[in-house]
């Protein structure tokens, strides 16, 4: 089965208004895409990416949302709003909202569920860390955090992206092997296959120190269908080779 390619650049807490224009000049200057192409920025600047992108190939999303509707959750973004601005992915469940914001297996379900019930893709992030990969924990750890987010989507599970990020890769300069992570991937499509008939058409991505240099051989395997990617999707170039790899 052949799937449409994803890569979606993670800005993290990195831009400004200058850097952003300049960034998606360049984006919007090096398509067309062969496949998909999207962008998910800092709140403060995701009115300007809106409307930078618009009318352009390439998505823009969100890397966080709260799980409630609306109320006195005083900082927070809820998914209503950030629909009504036409955001198309919404990232749940970062490695970095796990550890540094204790963001719980559950939470991370019910942010999903407030993305899909907005007509909006969660990006539902999975991953291990240095010390459970060494523990040969790494099935254990992934089937329990997506499982989660299986159990509260229930037949809704074939509406999200999921992205496997090992979180000794992220930011380290480490980058598993395309046969460790295309093992990684096949595990997490089996456990798909038994919740959903739907699970061949789903995309799996990789993300943690994907380059332009290691992306085409990561992207060629059979349940890896694209990239999250953090710190190469600042500098267009960069980014607009990975993009290219997925093609």
């Amino acid at each position: 089965m052949t799937r449409r390619k994803l890569v979606v650049g993670n800005w993290k807490m990195n831009g400004s208004r200058a850097a952003n224009a300049e960034l998606l000049a360049g984006l919007k200057a090096a398509g067309p895409w062969v496949g998909e192409v999207a962008v998910c920025s800092p709140a403060p600047y995701l009115g300007e990416v809106a409307l930078s992108l618009q009318g352009e190939a390439i998505h823009w999303g969100a890397q966080d949302v709260s799980a409630f509707e609306s109320g006195a959750y005083t900082g927070e973004v809820s998914a209503a709003m950030l629909a009504e601005f036409g955001c198309h992915y919404v990232i749940v469940g970062h490695s970095e909202r796990r550890a540094y914001h204790a963001e719980s297996d559950q939470l991370v379900a019910d942010k999903a569920k407030a993305v899909l019930a907005h007509r909006m893709t969660p990006i539902v992030c999975v991953g291990e860390t240095l010390a459970e990969r060494e523990a040969g924990q790494t099935a254990e750890v992934v089937k329990r955090q997506l499982s989660a987010v299986i159990h509260t989507l229930k037949s809704c599970i074939s509406q999200v992206v999921v992205a496997y990020e090992p979180v000794w890769a992220i930011g380290t300069g480490k980058t598993a092997s395309p046969e460790q992570a295309q093992e990684v991937h096949a595990l997490l499509r089996a456990q798909l296959q038994a919740a959903t008939e739907h699970a061949g058409d789903m995309k799996l991505l990789y993300g943690g120190s994907v380059k332009a240099d290691n992306a085409a051989d990561l992207f060629s395997r059979a349940d890896i269908d694209g990239g999250l990617i953090g710190g190469a999707s600042l500098k267009a170039v960069d980014f607009a080779a990975i993009c290219r790899a997925a093609g």
